[in-house]
């Protein structure tokens, strides 16, 4: 743990050193001098906040997208299928991870098309396949992380005593009582803990963009066009600072409500 400690925070380290530096325009060498010009870029700069809020909004859809695809499918799984049942829908959920991010991404890709099945699904009801932009992002993300949501809830609800949910019954209380007093303050530390994983996971993410986007960007599509293409290092280590900055506002939030030290 020590040595991971070391590694992770050395390597935040350096990114954030690299932030201060600067590019000579007409060398592209980068030039070892300290400044926040990076940084005065990224707050003055509009097409950069557009961007940083975009990637907000996007990785809080996902997030709330699977928290409520994930719900039924955990409660089914812990509490209404058998033993044999829940080992097989374990398996199901799984699954998807063995895949490669690359196959799913373009798959939705092909779904999502004009000529996709989304679109033969959709043309009965009047309606057409969103085709590529950012609700092909959130709808390729939701799937993608959608098992880490799953089994954290999952995993939640598991825990929670069979007892209490006929004891609420047998007491006369409706089932949304039964879910407001029980499931729910069970379920909100899975939750919270599942979504750490599918809103940084978000944040970071550049390949779906690239896929399914269109001509939107979000933060990571930012970094990786300056480190690659636009051979500029040093902005584009100050445009991952947004994410890292961002997780920790989130985290120490996620720790002040408690949820963490209930899981």
């Amino acid at each position: 743990m020590l040595w991971l400690g070391v590694a992770y925070l050395g390597a935040l380290a350096a990114l954030f050193i690299t932030s201060l530096w600067t590019v000579d325009g007409f060398t592209g060498a980068i030039q070892r001098d300290w400044t926040l010009e990076n940084f005065k870029d990224l707050f003055t700069i509009e097409v950069y906040r557009s961007i940083t809020i975009r990637t907000l909004l996007t990785a809080a859809a996902v997030t709330a997208i699977d928290v409520v695809v994930a719900f039924p499918i955990a409660l089914f799984m812990a509490k209404v299928a058998s033993p044999r049942l829940q080992r097989m829908l374990v398996i199901a959920v799984l699954t998807p991870l063995w895949a490669s991010y690359l196959v799913k991404a373009y798959a939705w890709r092909g779904m999502l098309s004009e000529t996709g099945p989304v679109s033969w699904i959709a043309q009965p009801f009047g309606l057409d396949s969103p085709g590529y932009g950012l609700a092909a992002t959130v709808i390729t993300l939701s799937y993608l992380w959608l098992p880490y949501m799953i089994l954290p809830m999952y995993a939640g609800l598991e825990r929670l005593p069979n007892s209490l949910l006929e004891a609420s019954a047998d007491l006369g209380a409706p089932t949304s009582t039964t879910m407001r007093r029980i499931v729910l303050p069970v379920l909100f530390p899975a939750a919270v803990a599942g979504s750490i994983f599918t809103f940084s996971l978000t944040l970071g993410d550049y390949i779906a963009v690239k896929i399914v986007g269109g001509a939107n960007q979000m933060l990571g599509n930012v970094v990786y066009d300056n480190f690659l293409t636009g051979n500029n290092m040093p902005f584009a280590a100050a445009v991952s600072t947004i994410p890292v900055v961002i997780m920790l506002v989130y985290l120490s939030a996620v720790r002040r409500t408690g949820a963490l030290e209930q899981l």
